[in-house]
């Protein structure tokens, strides 16, 4: 078994006033899953590719595009946005699907979501898995920096290597930060993922469902989720603090060379955690649901069986 998405199972579904991008695997009878991407202003596209078959085996997967991205409706011009949203839309759909409780995977930016997301409600989740996730965006784009600093090195810019390490240390604005560490990483060109993946063996097929044009009208939305929540301000402000207030069975499943989970945030997490385990994919980056799919499928079930 390959494991990859053979037939998309999408829908919109109006959530709250707005249409939402859920795709669904697995039948009703077993335990539900929601999954949260990452960016801000990705999409669900990739897990589902890679795991909608290995996890659909033993799982409801739940799967969305959040409010605003990709396949979901467009955020309109002066319509009112923010983070919040995003953890309403989560419990609406939950009550949607007459789910009492289900267990929450969120990667990367979807980590942060599912922090805040079992925070806020507690009683609707049963376990949390964090993905290469990020809980405080500065720690992550020092740490992102220091990387890409490295790999300029590496592909023979010294001098961006130098001007990135300056950067990483810098005191300003955590904003102005995460837009210098865009900007400095544009700089590897179509080397840019190596700041992310470790393991290339397993690329998602982002061309078989969609055509070009279909994905730049997607991306156009995401970008303006993304503007939107940044110019909130909401999400640069730290969820570090809130771990050791959570009670819920969390497992912080991380890649061995992901940069955006920090040394910092293992740390808290490990010293802070009141139900927590620690899993590190050693073949992994970011993305170890598409790096390691099988090892990521086994880690899943056994920890939320």
């Amino acid at each position: 078994m390959n494991g990859k998405l053979t037939e998309i199972n999408g829908e919109l579904i109006e959530i709250r006033g707005k249409k939402l991008y859920v795709e669904c695997y697995g039948s009703k009878d077993k335990p539900p899953v929601l999954y949260l991407h990452g960016g801000p202003g990705e999409s669900c596209h990739d897990f589902s590719y890679h795991q909608s078959i290995r996890l659909g085996e033993h799982f409801r997967l739940i799967a969305i595009d959040q409010r605003g991205v990709c396949r979901s409706d467009v955020i309109h011009v002066n319509e009112e946005f923010g983070l919040k949203d995003l953890i309403e839309d989560c419990e609406a759909l939950r009550i949607h699907f007459h789910i009492e409780k289900w267990s929450v995977i969120g990667h990367s930016f979807g980590g942060f979501l599912s922090l805040l997301y079992v925070s806020q409600y507690p009683n609707s989740i049963d376990k949390v898995i964090f993905e290469g996730p990020t809980f405080d965006f500065e720690l992550t784009s020092r740490s992102l920096i220091r990387k890409t600093a490295k790999l300029l090195k590496n592909h023979g810019k010294p001098e961006l290597h130098d001007k990135g390490l300056l950067l990483a240390e810098s005191n300003i604005p955590i904003r102005e930060l995460t837009e210098k560490y865009m900007d400095l990483s544009d700089e590897l060109g179509e080397n840019r993922m190596e700041i992310y993946r470790h393991n290339h063996n397993n690329p998602t097929d982002y061309n078989g469902y969609y055509s070009a044009e279909e994905w730049d009208d997607f991306y156009e939305r995401s970008d303006l989720h993304y503007n939107l929540l940044r110019e909130e301000g909401k999400i640069f402000e730290s969820l570090l603090p809130k771990i050791k207030n959570v009670a819920n069975p969390m497992l912080l499943a991380i890649g061995k060379y992901d940069a955006v989970t920090c040394e910092k945030h293992i740390e808290v997490f490990k010293n802070d955690a009141l139900n927590g385990e620690i899993h590190v994919f050693e073949h992994s980056g970011h993305t170890p649901h598409y790096e390691e799919p099988d090892k990521f499928k086994k880690v899943v079930v056994e920890f939320l069986s």
